[in-house]
């Protein structure tokens, strides 16, 4: 039914959220217990109670990761935890996790060309954090691409996933100021890194990646963002929600509807008095809860396996609230100082290529300089690695300076 395609398309992964109160507070105002929905399950590497507050930009401490979690392409793969500001405030103290790959060989002058990788959806649980969990295989066939071609990759995980607090799935703000930081972070440690820096991204990392240039000027003016590559994503309007309701029938069983979950969890995050209980139906209740515990490729699972639908799933439409988190996923602006690669899959029922279209119409308009491409056979997922043959050039053009014109028509 209509009333919950409009809730469902409007997030396209997230977290379910409560929160308890902190039992101490340190100086990041963190607790020294979960006090955020899908907290714990990670290593006390992740818990800042015993450090001294930092400027944000700051690298806390690092680590190497195990090999499960390495990618085969780096001569150094390094967990990362440093100091941020809370996305949802603007102001509060955050402390966030991430990773940084270093290429084999020897540094250019300069220091190793950066690419900042923004993740897509993978839950709000802490353990399924990338720098905990590690990359699937097909991000690891993408990152170890860029490896391969000399630059170095440094990843958030994003406020709230890996370290304390609940994760605002698909709020833009935090995402930006997380990815901001953690550039700041290893630019300013001791790594042969260059100042410039291209910015990729994938589905939610798509959206990531795109406000993280748009917050950049205001935020951390001093990162020098030279392009941006964005595959999978999604823009929120009433329109390209449209595009998203067609393509989900909603009496069909649907993994995805395991991103309606998560999207509910931002809503009791920005709105105390919102529970999604009221809205969700007895039987999906108690899968719905789970988004808490378990990553997002085992929600997919769960859901395939109990049959749910849209329409199985919930009781009432849940759109009041969703609207208030609609206005946090929006992004800052849509003219970008920098020029813009946006790939997207024809097969793409993530973020159909419909809702694409009107991003890259929008930004055109706009005045960005757009690149865009579509790959007729590709779907959400395999758009990624399919664009390599384009984007690679584009990103070695942006990172060496030269000009780049969009086709926006």
């Amino acid at each position: 039914m209509t009333k919950h395609r409009i809730f469902i398309s409007l997030l396209l992964s997230t977290v379910f959220l409560t929160a308890c109160g902190p039992k101490s507070v340190s100086p990041y105002g963190l607790g020294d217990g979960p006090y955020g929905l899908g907290d714990g399950g990670v290593s006390s590497f992740y818990q800042a109670d015993d450090l001294p507050r930092a400027q944000a930009g700051t690298l806390l401490r690092q680590e190497p990761l195990t090999r499960q979690q390495s990618l085969s392409g780096a001569a150094r793969n390094l967990r990362l935890l440093y100091a941020s500001t809370s996305g949802l405030d603007a102001k509060s103290p955050e402390v966030v996790s991430g990773a940084l790959f270093l290429p084999k060989g020897t540094p250019p002058k300069g220091g190793w060309p950066l690419l900042l990788w923004s993740h897509g959806t993978v839950g709000i649980a802490d353990r399924c954090a990338p720098s905990w969990t590690g990359y699937v295989a097909f991000h690891q066939e993408h990152l170890n691409h860029w490896l391969a071609q000399g630059y170095a990759i440094v990843a958030s995980d994003y406020q709230g996933l890996g370290t304390r607090g609940t994760h605002p799935y698909l709020a833009t703000r935090p995402a930006a100021f997380s990815n901001l930081d953690v550039i700041r972070a290893v630019q300013g440690a001791e790594f042969p890194l260059s100042k410039r820096v291209v910015l990729l991204g994938q589905s939610q990392g798509a959206a990531a990646a795109f406000a993280t240039a748009g917050h950049g000027q205001t935020y951390a003016p001093e990162v020098d963002i030279r392009g941006v590559v964005a595959t999978g994503i999604p823009f929120f309007t009433p329109k390209a929600l449209m595009a998203v309701r067609a393509a989900r029938p909603n009496d069909v069983v649907d993994p995805q509807l395991g991103y309606n979950f998560l999207a509910l969890t931002l809503v009791q995050l920005i709105d105390a008095d919102f529970d999604m209980d009221d809205y969700l139906s007895p039987r999906a209740q108690p899968i719905a809860r789970e988004v808490a515990t378990i990553c997002n490729r085992d929600m997919r699972k769960k859901i395939t396996q109990a049959g749910l639908t849209y329409d199985t799933s919930f009781d009432r439409s849940p759109n009041a609230g969703l609207l208030k988190a609609y206005k946090v996923m929006q992004y800052p602006r849509l003219k970008l100082d920098v020029p813009v690669f946006i790939g997207s899959g024809a097969k793409d029922r993530d973020t159909p290529l419909r809702m694409q279209a009107v991003l890259v119409k929008r930004a055109c308009q706009a005045g960005s300089k757009v690149q865009a491409q579509v790959y007729a056979d590709e779907d959400h997922l395999s758009t990624l690695n399919r664009s390599l043959e384009h984007s690679t050039a584009f990103v070695a053009a942006a990172h060496a300076g030269k000009p780049l014109n969009g086709n926006c028509f």
